[in-house]
């Protein structure tokens, strides 16, 4: 018997049994659906998050206060932990700390920072900002971003400042343009320069010299900060530079493992955490679509051994008028990989379905919106899965109608 007999005589199966086989492709679409729509999800969040890494500066090295304070966002300074305060309890890192630090190899740049929430005017407007403080000196050189209009921060700078474009078009309902005045506790601040958007917090920041800073935020004292933030020479020798520091801090500090006061991490250790808790998320959410293709393929299952036994005199009529065991194992194998197909190609579409709601829904990965898209790689998994679910699910009946013999399935009531 042909290929193409098998074929049609399975969907002829497939047709003459509808409900049982709709309602059985639906577990297959179902299980399909959600695979394709998480493992799609995963993928554009790993290449939307290599894109933002791609962006990062890989030798950027934050010490923050207080012990295992990992810090898991960059900051509008370039070199990450524009957001961290020290709480009471934390011991503050201060100039002598920077001091202590000069003699060890392989820094490039290095300085302190401060940052703080406060009230910001425009045009009779108020807002809340973060406001962070850096020196001038040498954050123009150590930083990754870039100005989209005027220029960074100059040594020379007091009270100006440089600006994410969120607050310069999206915060207050006139665009802050350059040259034009916010008003920070009770104080007149120039804008100097507009950031390029990268889609995060940064882009509602406000960046200024360190020195105004610490006049305007609240609790903020000189020589003391927030954040530590230290640019190696090269990303090769990133960890390395990040343990002599540690080592040096805890000397400096008088500290030991123990009771160590404040926490190192490197942009490196913070690109690897991210990544190994994506890839974890992906496992366990692909493991939960994966219990929905079990249930289809006992569906599936399910659906063959009730056709075999409706058709057991047809299978006894094809066997005595010559059709062999292959053949009848062909016919019902065919079905079940029809069965798989169907819910496959359903699946599949459901699944971009999915994928494009999720924009929709508000989901974000790093700050910024997730891209969306089903690459033909995954559409022919998808269907791969689909097919071989159904025809794994259906060699047992087939092999089950292939063993029938002639007498007992005629005899079959």
């Amino acid at each position: 018997m042909r290929n193409s007999n098998y074929l049609k005589m399975a969907l002829s199966i497939l047709l003459h049994s509808k409900i049982r086989s709709w309602l059985t492709i639906i577990g297959i679409v179902i299980g399909v659906g959600a695979v394709v729509g998480i493992m799609s999800l995963s993928e554009n969040m790993q290449k939307d998050m290599e894109e933002r890494l791609s962006e990062m500066d890989l030798t950027a090295i934050t010490i923050s206060p207080g012990s295992s304070r990992a810090m898991m966002s960059m900051g509008p300074g370039g070199g990450g932990g524009g957001g961290s305060s020290a709480s009471s309890e934390d011991t503050n890192l201060t100039k002598k700390d920077i001091m202590a630090l000069k003699s060890v190899d392989g820094i490039q740049y290095m300085y302190g920072q401060i940052s703080g929430q406060e009230d910001v005017y425009f045009l009779g407007e108020e807002a809340e900002l973060s406001i962070t403080g850096v020196d001038p000196q040498v954050w123009q050189y150590s930083t990754t971003d870039t100005v989209e209009s005027g220029r960074l921060l100059e040594p020379s700078d007091n009270y100006v400042a440089v600006i994410g474009s969120g607050v310069a078009e999206d915060v207050f309902d006139n665009e802050v343009g350059l040259n034009q005045v916010l008003t920070i506790a009770g104080k007149s601040v120039r804008v100097v320069g507009i950031l390029e958007s990268e889609g995060g917090s940064g882009d509602n920041s406000i960046i200024m010299p360190i020195d105004a800073a610490v006049t305007l935020i609240e609790d903020a004292e000189p020589d003391v900060f927030d954040t530590i933030v230290v640019k190696a020479e090269s990303m090769d020798i990133a960890e390395n530079v990040s343990a002599e520091i540690e080592e040096k801090l805890m000397l400096s500090r008088h500290v030991t493992e123990k009771d160590q006061d404040f926490s190192v991490s490197t942009s490196a250790s913070m690109v690897e955490t991210a990544s190994e808790m994506m890839e974890s998320m992906t496992l366990f959410l692909a493991a939960i679509a994966g219990v929905s293709l079990v249930v289809g393929a006992v569906g599936i299952a399910n659906t063959m051994f009730t056709s075999v036994m409706e058709k057991t005199r047809e299978i006894g009529t094809m066997k005595a008028i010559g059709a062999t065991n292959k053949d009848i194992l062909m016919i019902f194998m065919m079905n079940s990989a029809l069965v798989g197909f169907v819910g496959g190609i359903l699946g599949v579409i459901v699944g971009s379905m999915v994928t494009a709601l999720f924009p929709l829904l508000g989901m974000q990965m790093m700050g910024g919106s997730v891209s969306v898209g089903l690459s033909p790689t995954l559409t022919a998994f998808g269907l791969s899965i689909a097919v071989a679910v159904g025809v794994i699910s259906g060699v047992v009946p087939a092999f089950q109608a292939s063993r029938m013999k002639p007498v007992d399935a005629l005899r079959y009531e």
